[in-house]
């Protein structure tokens, strides 16, 4: 690992800071270094606050020591008036003239413009370092902006047998079978808190009542989206508790209300790229889909998903509901104390 890759190491690491709380920005992590000794870092925090270039600069007690350091940035530098001034201005107006970049930001409003801002002003520039590892730390940021689709995230439970339900009756009660143990939830909690929605189809939502957010996790709920072809989910369900901004999805009239939202679709036809479009338009960048079966295959039929996790419990159901199924090798396998997860790469 050359001197470069070690800083942006460091960019990237302090970036991931923001999972989850810097939508619909990109995580960004910057550090400021003289003499191969870190003298100032930082990252974006929360959309609307200073950006990671911002607080590193800010973080550098003796403000002199700028004009002869190096700043370093996982992606790069804004060019553009926001919500915040532009920060290529900023590192140009504090004197440093070394500026070395993880990675190209494909945002239409910066995309380049940053960069050609440093160099017009004298700024040595490096441009690359890391960047498939940059790319990465930003994919739903990069997915959203590039494929107009926000980034799809699968996840099931399924036994050990290979079911994810069990056959349920007219008496059945509306509540989960539990297959994964109860750190494989507090997991899912982690993961629903990384993303902006969450979807379930309508049976889902009829045999579960879920409430599809993070009580077993800090951090912010996601939007939650559900399928309800007929609107047959009960008014009195968790998802319609209004505790959180919902998204229904819907071939029927409906009027839309406070947290609620009706959004025709047509069921005949491609009905995950229908939903893409839908979340694209409220700005959604990533989603992880929950179920059910049929909902979660005609996302992988369609080639429509980016990463999956796979739950495989210790019990068996002997007969019930199939998982879906991924014509691939897990990139990853976990242990969860008892419960095995399979990591999914669409790459």
């Amino acid at each position: 690992m050359n001197i470069h890759e070690k800083y942006i190491k460091r960019c990237i690491e302090l970036a991931k800071n923001g999972l989850g709380k810097t939508y619909p920005n990109p995580m960004v992590g910057s550090v400021i270094v003289l003499n191969n000794e870190i003298i100032g870092e930082g990252w974006h925090q929360k959309a609307g606050e200073p950006h990671a270039e911002v607080n590193a600069i800010n973080s550098v007690k003796n403000k002199s020591l700028l004009k002869d350091s190096t700043i370093y940035v996982s992606l790069e530098p804004c060019s553009h008036w926001g919500k915040t001034p532009p920060c290529a201005n900023l590192i140009v107006e504090k004197g440093i003239k070394n500026v070395v970049i993880g990675t190209i930001d494909s945002n239409s409003l910066v995309s380049g413009k940053g960069i050609e801002h440093l160099k017009k002003n004298g700024c040595n520039v490096i441009v690359g370092v890391l960047e498939n590892e940059c790319n990465q730390l930003n994919k739903r940021f990069f997915t959203f902006h590039n494929k107009k689709r926000p980034y799809i995230i699968l996840k099931w439970a399924e036994t050990a047998d290979g079911f994810i339900d069990k056959i349920r009756g007219v008496n059945s009660k509306n509540t989960p079978n539990w297959i994964s143990n109860s750190y494989s939830q507090q997991l899912v909690h982690k993961l629903r808190a990384d993303e902006q929605a969450v979807l379930v189809g309508a049976t889902t939502a009829l045999n579960d009542n879920p409430a599809l957010n993070v009580r077993s996790w800090y951090g912010e709920n996601p939007v939650r989206v559900v399928l309800d072809r007929n609107l047959k989910i009960p008014s009195t369900y968790n998802l319609f508790d209004k505790s959180i901004k919902t998204i229904i999805l819907t071939d029927k009239e409906a009027e839309s209300g406070e947290n609620l939202v009706f959004e025709k679709i047509d069921f005949t036809q491609n009905v995950p790229e229908q939903i893409c479009k839908i979340l694209y338009k409220y700005e959604l960048q990533s989603v992880i889909i929950e179920g059910g079966f049929q909902t979660l295959q005609s996302f992988i039929d369609e080639n429509l998903w980016d990463e999956a996790f796979v739950f495989v419990g210790n019990v068996e159901f002997k007969q019930g509901l199939k998982a879906p199924k991924i014509e691939k090798e897990p990139v990853e396998v976990k242990k969860v104390l008892m419960d095995t997860l399979s990591i999914y790469r669409n790459i």
